[in-house]
This record gives C-alpha cells, structure tokens and sequence, in this order.
C-alpha cells in the first residue's frame, strides 16, 4: 500500500505539473504587466529601426502563437467530425442490417403464403375446398382448374370460360366503344401550307400561344420523317403547349403521360400482367395506342418531361421498332399467350403498332434531368424552343377533323413533287466526307434518309430546301460536336465555316453557323 500511494501520487503530481505547465504557459504569453515592464526598462535605447523591428517581433510571435492555436482548433473540429461520420456510417450499417432481416422476414412470408395452396397441413377440409373453389374462379379464363380434394391431382381440365372476366378491362372497354363506331366527315381542303397557317392561327386566337410559322412548319415536316418529336428548351416556351394545342385543333385531344424519375423500363409506359389478380395493368398510353387501331385519327402521345428518367431504358422498345422498315413488324408482346376474353385487336398477345400514333417529348437540359443519348437523338427530330413567343393578331380560327391518312396523302405528294435535288445531294456528301476528315463525325444512312422526307415537306409548308438541310445537319451532325475536344477544333470550325459558305452560298446555312460560333465562344 505505501508503494502504490508512492506510485499514484508521482502519475498525479506528473499530470499535475503538466497542467500547471500549460496554464503558466498560458499565463506567461499574456502577462502583460512584466511584458510591459521589460518594454520600459529597455525602450530608452531604442531608435526608430529599434521600434521598427519591436512592434514586428511583437506581431509576428503573436500571430505564431494564434496560428497554433487555430490549427489545434482545427484538429479538434477535424476528429469531431470524423467521429460524427464513422458514428453516422455505424448507425445506417445497423438500419441496413435491419432492412435486411425484414426482407427475409417478409420473403420467408411470402413463401409460406405461396406455399399455402401446396401444403393444406394444418388446414380443415371445408377451408381447403373453399380455396380451391376460389382458384378455380381465378383460373377460369386461362381454361384451366386447380386440384382440390377429391379430384386428380395436378392436372389441368378444360373449363367454361367466364367471359364477364376479362383481363384486359380498358382495352376490352375500347372495344365495346368502337361496336357501332361511324368515322366523322374529315376535311379535305386544306395543303401543308395552309394547314401551317392554319395551326399558328389556332393556336393564337384560340389559346393565346404565340410560335413562330417555321417552329409550325418543323413540327409537321418533322412528322413526315419521324414518328418522334423532341421539344426542349427552357421552361416556360411553350413545349408542352405545343403538342396539346395540336391535339385540340385535330379536335383530339392528346394523350399526356408525365415521366417520372423511377422510370426504369417498358412496364411504366404500356403496364403489366398481375399474376395474382389475373389482371393487366393498363396505362393511359397503351390504350390510346390501342385505340389508335380502330380510327384514322391523328393521335398525339405526348412524354412530359421524358429525360427526367433514362429515355434509353423506359422507351428502348418502342425507339427499336419504329426503326423497322415493315410497319407490319412494328409489334409489342404484352402478354405471352392469348386468352378468348382478349381484346380484338390482340393477337396472340402482342399488339400492332398503328401508323396514325405520333410521339412528341419534351426535355429540359438542366440538373435534374438525365443527358439524351445519340440513340435518340438520331431516332427522333429536335426542335429547339428557346425563347417566347411574340404576341401578333390572327383571324378567329377553328379546329378541324383532318384525317392522318389525308395529311399522310400529303406528305406523300409532298416527296413526290418536291425532291431534293441532285445538286444539293452531292453537296452533302462532299460536306459529309469533309466532316469525316477533319472531325470524325459520319453522317450515317439515317439522317441522309430522314433528309430526303424533312426536305420536301418543309418546302411544300412553305420553308425553302437550303433552310430544310441547314436545320437537319445542324440539329443532327453538328449537335454531335458537343462531345469533341473543343480546344483542338477550333481552326477546324472555322474552315468548315468557309466550306459551307462555298458550297451553300454565304451565309445561307444561318441555323449551322449560329451553332458553330456558339461553338467557338464556349471555348474561350
């Protein structure tokens, strides 16, 4: 015992003197009345330099004492909060644990319920029939009963099909709509020119939107090339306006399907088969697309906001078949096998994809949203609404019932009587072999075919040839030259420039130079 008083009290008078080390440390660096009093003792020798280099040792011993301190402090604050993280990164590995034993709780749930209907132990006989009775409702429509007591196990017999089931209810719902369906009286009267006209007038007397005649004449020569339309821009000019009103003045109106962040994959756009109900889950968009089959309307599906979920993932299927050359291939499967309650215009599960369908989105380019890819890009035609519309007056305008197969008759005139020429063919090659050598940029099969059906349309709405290809090769070609080093084609843009100009004439691919030389100003 007298050692280990010895011992403790020695550790004691150690941290003891360590303490009263540090607070006379302390004490010492401010105590200011012997500071003073060495001042006063030694002042009277001092001269100017000697003042001089007084108050600098004062300051810079000061300012060492306080850079200590600060860098203590923040060693201090540093470990707080890393203890805080490793406390914070502890807590969320014990609720992942927890999450984690709930799922097993609730997937060996879910198997115990699944294995309910093969393992009645424990179950009274009236019960279990009273199950099976229930199975056999269920399984009715897909010509099939389950076994129950008394009879053959696990073989499937035939049954009477209940045909108040229907697993299908909206599209099925669609079908009974149509039973007695007589088309209107479509107008015929109207060109492309006219019907650009006509659509901006709508649209100003009607709803008070203001759009430029060539953002109308895009929107419908867009339409002859492509079934996609992409509208981006900032908010606020109009891009989900656009497509609407164009629904009302077809008198139509548009299907609108607000995308969500949690869009992974075609069941958010077209639904999904329910196996526990026995049911699909219809969208909005699947019925519309459906209906489509039975009118020749023209039918707007419109993809709100679609980049703020992966364009590539919810719409991959849709962007593979509307590529097919075939529009008979053009087939989505939504179930694998057919059922005798099924819509009509279901075969064997899969679903045609009518003609009279167009798809327009709209996008945002900022934080919130997803990058669009060049898949499609190149898929669909870009119109850009960057700024708002000027108001201007226009005569009182209704809508109309025009027909797609009209409007597609058209088109179709529109191709044949106004051709992209020879001429301006050979120009776009010599354009796109002079891309190809100094950029690494092709133009592709693709967009030279997307060309020669833009081309026609927007002369016959009332847009000139030169102004068709400028848009197209900028919007499709010279968009590409995002992703290139920019620093390094600087000198290049400015021949492609003076190429363009010698080819096209100066100055006529307006929308391709405006976009180069905002090119150019980016890289400084």
């Amino acid at each position: 015992m007298q050692w280990f008083f010895a011992f403790i009290t020695s550790i004691l008078e150690g941290l003891w003197n360590a303490l009263k080390g540090i607070f006379n440390a302390i004490f010492q660096f401010f105590n200011f009345p012997v500071l003073f009093d060495q001042l006063s003792r030694y002042k009277n020798d001092f001269n100017i330099f000697g003042w001089i280099l007084c108050i600098l040792t004062v300051l810079l011993t000061y300012a060492i004492i306080a850079g200590i301190i600060f860098l203590i402090v923040i060693a201090i604050r540093k470990y707080v909060r890393f203890r805080k993280t490793l406390v914070g990164n502890e807590d969320m590995l014990e609720e992942i644990a927890d999450l984690h034993r709930n799922v097993i709780k609730l997937t060996e749930e879910k198997e115990r319920i699944l294995n309910y209907k093969f393992d009645p132990s424990g179950v009274t006989y009236e019960e279990l029939r009273e199950f099976f009775k229930e199975e056999n409702e269920a399984a009715a429509t897909s010509n099939t009963v389950v076994a129950a007591p008394g009879q053959e196990g696990g073989e499937k017999k035939d049954a009477p099909v209940d045909a108040s089931s229907k697993r299908f209810y909206r599209l099925s719902a669609v079908d009974d709509k149509y039973t007695f369906y007589v088309p209107p009286v479509y107008d015929t009267t109207l060109s492309l020119h006219e019907l650009c006209d006509d659509i901006r007038n709508f649209a100003c007397s009607r709803n008070k939107l203001y759009y430029e005649i060539k953002t109308i004449r895009l929107l419908i020569a867009g339409l002859a090339s492509t079934k996609m339309i992409l509208l981006q821009g900032i908010s606020g000019t109009g891009k989900t306006s656009l497509p609407y009103m164009l629904g009302k003045y077809f008198q139509v109106d548009a299907t609108i399907a607000s995308v969500q962040p949690s869009w992974r994959d075609r069941t958010e756009l077209f639904g999904f088969f329910n196996e526990f109900t026995k049911k699909f889950n219809e969208t909005e968009v699947l019925k519309r697309i459906y209906e489509a089959s039975y009118n020749d309307d023209i039918n707007i599906i419109i993809l709100d906001e679609m980049n703020i979920a992966r364009v590539e993932y919810y719409f991959a299927e849709m962007l593979s078949i509307l590529e097919m050359p075939n529009p008979e291939e053009w087939k989505i499967e939504l179930v694998p096998a057919a059922w005798p309650s099924d819509p009509e215009h279901l075969r064997d599960g899969k679903l045609q994809i009518p003609q009279n369908v167009w798809y327009i989105g709209t996008a945002n380019n900022d934080d919130s949203t997803f990058v669009i890819s060049d898949k499609v890009y190149d898929r669909a035609l870009v119109i850009n609404l960057d700024s708002k519309g000027i108001p201007f007056e226009a005569p009182e305008t209704a809508p109309r019932c025009i027909s797609y197969s009209y409007v597609e008759s058209l088109y179709n005139k529109a191709i044949e009587e106004n051709p992209v020429s020879d001429e301006l063919i050979q120009k776009i090659g010599m354009l796109d072999l002079y891309v190809i050598e100094k950029f690494r940029v092709a133009f592709g099969n693709r967009i030279i075919k997307q060309l020669k059906l833009f081309v026609p349309v927007f002369v016959a709405c009332g847009g000139t040839d030169i102004e068709g290809i400028d848009y197209i090769l900028a919007t499709k070609v010279f968009r590409k030259f995002e992703g290139l080093n920019l620093s390094l084609i600087r000198d290049e843009i400015r021949g492609l420039i003076l190429y363009m100009d010698k080819l096209f004439g100066k100055g006529e691919m307006k929308e391709c130079i405006e976009y180069l030389q905002r090119l150019q100003k980016m890289m400084y």
